[in-house]
Order: C-alpha cells, then sequence, then structure tokens
C-alpha cells in the first residue's frame, strides 16, 4: 500500500471526543468536519504499559494507527505512533514532563526520535486559572517546523471532553501524527480532569 493510499484516509479539520461514561476504559470518537465517524478508540483501563489502537469503525475491524508508551507509568513518556495499516512507525508524542504541571506541552517527534514540532496550551494567565477551574476550554497550538500549522481547541462543554481539530496550515505535516496526538490528548491530558 503506497503513502498515498494510506493517507487519504486522514483530513485536516476534526471534531474529537470522549464519552462521558465508559465502563473499564475511555472511548473516544473523532468525526470529519460533515459529522461521520473518521476514528474510533476504546482504550482499555488498568494497563502498566499504554497501548492505544485507533480504529477506522465501531466494530474495530479496520486497524489505523497504533500508539504505544515506550515505558510503564512515565510522567514524561513518549508514545511511538504507527500506522497500523503500513506497519510504518510515523513518529511519536512525548509529554514534557515537569513542565506540563503548569501548561500541557507535548514533543512531536519524527521516525528517528527528532523533535520535528510541538502541540503546546496557549492561554497565558488562563491556564493557571484553569487547573483549578475545569470550566475554562484548553487551546492548544500545533507548531511544526518552527510555525503555527494548527490548532486544537476545547469545545465548552461542562459534560463531556470534545475539541474542535484543525491542521489545514501544513501542507507537509504528516496527519496521522496529528491524529496520534489528538488521541494523546484525550488520554492523558483528558485523564486528569
Amino acid at each position: 500500500m503506497s503513502d498515498t493510499t494510506a493517507l487519504s484516509n486522514y483530513k485536516t479539520r476534526y471534531v474529537a471526543n470522549k464519552a462521558f461514561f465508559s465502563f473499564l476504559g475511555n472511548t473516544f470518537r473523532i468525526y470529519d468536519t460533515a459529522g461521520t465517524l473518521a476514528f474510533y478508540i476504546k482504550q482499555k483501563a488498568f494497563k502498566l504499559k499504554e497501548e492505544i489502537n485507533v480504529f477506522a469503525d465501531e466494530a474495530q475491524t479496520e486497524k489505523r494507527l497504533i500508539i504505544k508508551a515506550r515505558g510503564i507509568m512515565d510522567f514524561s513518556g513518549a508514545y511511538d505512533i504507527t500506522d497500523a495499516v503500513t506497519g510504518e512507525v510515523i513518529g511519536a508524542g512525548q509529554r514534557k514532563g515537569l513542565k506540563s504541571l503548569f501548561k500541557d506541552e507535548w514533543d512531536i517527534l519524527d521516525a528517528e526520535g527528532t523533535a520535528i514540532g510541538k502541540v503546546e496550551e496557549t492561554g497565558g494567565i488562563l491556564i493557571f486559572i484553569r487547573k483549578f477551574m475545569k470550566l475554562i476550554p484548553q487551546k492548544y497550538s500545533v507548531i511544526y517546523m518552527g510555525e503555527q500549522i494548527g490548532t486544537i481547541n476545547q469545545q465548552f462543554n461542562p459534560f463531556k471532553l470534545a475539541y474542535d481539530v484543525d491542521f489545514s496550515g501544513g501542507k507537509d505535516f504528516d496527519p496521522r501524527l496529528g491524529v496520534g496526538m489528538v488521541v494523546l490528548l484525550l488520554a492523558i491530558e483528558g485523564g486528569q480532569d
């Protein structure tokens, strides 16, 4: 399967959300702008070494991505993002450890482990206030090769975690990495709320 075929399943704009209640784990859905399900994720609870599978369908028959922690319960851990169709390791997301206590920040790594971008929470003083008042929506900038190419903005909804996602500013940015980073925000940062 060519890279073009593998990438044809990916868009640059999505709405991603986390189910309000899910028994024994978390459930995430990522929709395209027309409201069609693009990805379905079921995160298992009580896993020491995190592995998250991203499917194209709720029946979980078409696996698209595998996101796997390199270590066990690592606060600044890296998560490899692999294309499940081609088997290619695309890159990784690595949490910025202690820095993330004050402001959520992730490095985006290429397949060789070199930092090529980041996802960082924006909002100045609102970031600090949000740590105590969860009703203030989070906003993230997506930086790739030194330029902002997108945003991930939390919708105001006290009952479910949902993000408006836009990677349309990065023509060379691999959209699989973008989807992987959104899943990590839902699973890791969203799990702290």
